[in-house]
């Protein structure tokens, strides 16, 4: 046998080293992931600790500031209400519209506008 199916082989054996090599260089290691943890860690307690101030914030308010709070989710709520009957209603105007549409161009024998 020739020379050349080893060189050939030697050559790719080599590329792949590099490529592992370069792999191996890109990768985490243990302590770069054990710093993640910590710092994950550490905004997870933060954040906690930020949630948990909101909360006895909230708590110690005074009963105004509650029921201003209170008042404006009603408020909120009504004019969500007002607008969902607003557009309710705007539905069933238009199709009243349509099915009066329908109704004219069956009288008069014109082809409907809508294909459907």
């Amino acid at each position: 046998m020739s020379d050349e199916p080893d060189n050939l082989i030697l050559r790719m054996l080599r590329d792949l080293r590099a490529e592992i090599g370069d792999m191996r260089s890109e990768m985490a290691t243990k302590r770069d992931l054990v710093g993640l943890g910590a710092e994950l860690r550490s905004e997870m307690h933060s954040l906690r600790a930020d949630v948990a101030s909101d909360i006895a914030t909230l708590q110690a308010e005074d009963k105004t500031t509650r029921k201003e709070l209170g008042d404006q989710i009603v408020g909120l709520r009504r004019a969500v209400m007002e607008y969902h009957s607003s557009v309710i209603g705007h539905g069933v105007l238009i199709s009243e519209l349509e099915a009066r549409m329908r109704r004219v161009e069956q009288h008069l024998d014109l082809p409907a506008l809508d294909p459907n």
